[in-house]
């Protein structure tokens, strides 16, 4: 039996966009399983093409956004639409819109198939002072510090306790269970996946944590995942490139950058932006189908 891949889509904006990556996908794996969530709230309409046979839209759908727990519910939810299907895949991909395809499908069914770990994230281990550069700090304030209120009022400053010690009754993290960190997009087998939907299911705590905070896609899968017995590699199979922004997003692709999307070994890239990206994913076509 040949080893199958489906996606979980997480989108809000750029509809055509999405549909094009959606039409993409379809051409070059065969119509794959596709459990697509849409923040309707956000752009009403999707184009009624890209809705094929083995695209499910998850519904109800939340309204996302960005660094805030309702993403991490939606790929909970498009993922579990995902694994409820009678196609239920082998493993799977988790992309947004402004996501695109670099390597051929056999490459990237290759690579998947023959891999010896279940999970393809990237992830960091975050600890008190030991942080090997600022974003490990900026984590560990983020994900391990303990906010508390000790008087009442919508104004009132939280005490902030950082020290584990202190700060251990009011987390969940402790020696069996590690805070980790890295990017959100990730690719892993159906182990991880069943893995993943069974804690978050069963383990309420730890996303109860997780829906205060900033930024909880960037550390809640991974401290899921890395925690487990499962074979977690950091190589999260992206082309991202954070070199010339100073700011929180990475930058926007276009067509200078296809010589490096090229020589990656990654199977996608982001982010794209149909304003700026639309030379370079033209030439991507031409090159993966």
């Amino acid at each position: 039996m040949s080893f199958t891949l489906g996606f979980v889509l997480i989108t809000h904006n750029e509809p055509q966009q999405a549909a094009r990556l959606v039409r993409r996908l379809n051409a070059m794996f065969g119509a794959p399983p596709i459990a697509w969530h849409h923040d309707f709230s956000k752009s009403p309409q999707l184009p009624p093409d890209c809705i094929t046979s083995n695209v499910t839209l998850v519904r109800p759908h939340l309204e996302t956004a960005w660094a805030r727990f309702p993403v991490v519910e939606a790929a909970m939810r498009a993922l579990e639409t995902l694994y409820a299907s009678d196609r239920a895949p082998d493993a799977f991909v988790l992309l947004s819109g402004a996501d695109y395809p670099i390597k051929p499908a056999d490459q990237i069914l290759r690579d998947l198939s023959t891999s010896p770990y279940d999970a393809h994230i990237a992830h960091e281990k975050i600890v008190y002072n030991r942080y090997e550069r600022a974003w490990h700090e900026v984590c560990y304030a983020r994900y391990c510090t303990a906010r508390l209120k000790l008087w009442p009022g919508r104004n009132a400053k939280p005490l902030d306790i950082s020290h584990p010690v202190l700060a251990a009754p009011f987390l969940p993290f402790s020696r069996r269970l590690s805070c980790y960190a890295g990017e959100f997009w990730f690719s892993a087998r159906r182990s991880a996946a069943e893995y993943l939907i069974a804690f978050h299911r069963s383990k309420p705590q730890l996303a109860n944590h997780y829906r205060g905070l900033a930024f909880p896609e960037e550390s809640y899968f991974q401290t899921i995942l890395c925690n487990s017995s499962l074979r977690v590699s950091r190589n999260h199979w992206r082309y991202i490139d954070w070199s010339s922004t100073t700011g929180s997003l990475p930058k926007v692709l276009a067509m200078a950058d296809l010589p490096r999307l090229r020589v990656s070994s990654a199977h996608f890239a982001r982010k794209v932006n149909p304003a700026v990206s639309a030379d370079l994913l033209d030439a991507l076509d031409a090159d993966i189908l």
